[in-house]
């Protein structure tokens, strides 16, 4: 029998994430999150922009790809598949200036994640690898609507 390719499987479980037992989803946003909070603490404000930007792109398109190749061995929403939680987590942080916001970007994105409100839950049950991505895509554009409003209420 056929196994799935391993950088399929390195890239769709966030670098081995999505094997943790207990919320594989969360782990694989923890790890986004600190890998922003590792370039939050090195670049500029515009270059961390620039880098988060292509971190979604380029994620958007690699973890299309892994999870259309590791869908015929694990299933069409394979939970241990969460480089879309990691590309969702990315998008409230764009607009993250610290890692108090990190946190609140982390914590809104797992909500919007989970309850997937708002036609979250109906791209979540389309077919195919790109709209495993694409239900935490708009999850995470709620989640960074969420924290625009809570910076302006709250100030920053």
């Amino acid at each position: 029998m056929s196994r799935p390719s391993t950088i399929a499987v390195v890239i769709g479980t966030g670098f081995g994430t999505g094997f943790w037992p207990w919320g594989p989803g969360t782990a694989g946003a923890v790890l986004a999150t600190a890998v922003w909070l590792g370039l939050w603490s090195w670049l500029t404000p515009t270059l961390l922009t620039v880098a988060t930007l292509l971190l979604i792109g380029a994620f958007t398109i690699v973890g299309t790809w892994a999870t259309a190749r590791l869908q015929p061995y694990w299933g069409d929403d394979p939970k241990r598949v969460v480089v879309d939680e990691m590309v969702g987590v990315w998008i409230p942080l764009l607009i993250a200036t610290g890692w108090q916001e990190a946190l609140a970007a982390l914590l809104l994105f797992r909500l919007f994640d989970i309850v997937k409100p708002l036609g979250i839950r109906a791209l979540d049950r389309r077919k195919g690898a790109f709209w495993v991505m694409a239900d935490d895509l708009l999850a995470g554009v709620y989640a960074a609507i969420m924290l625009h409003l809570i910076i302006i209420i709250w100030g920053r």
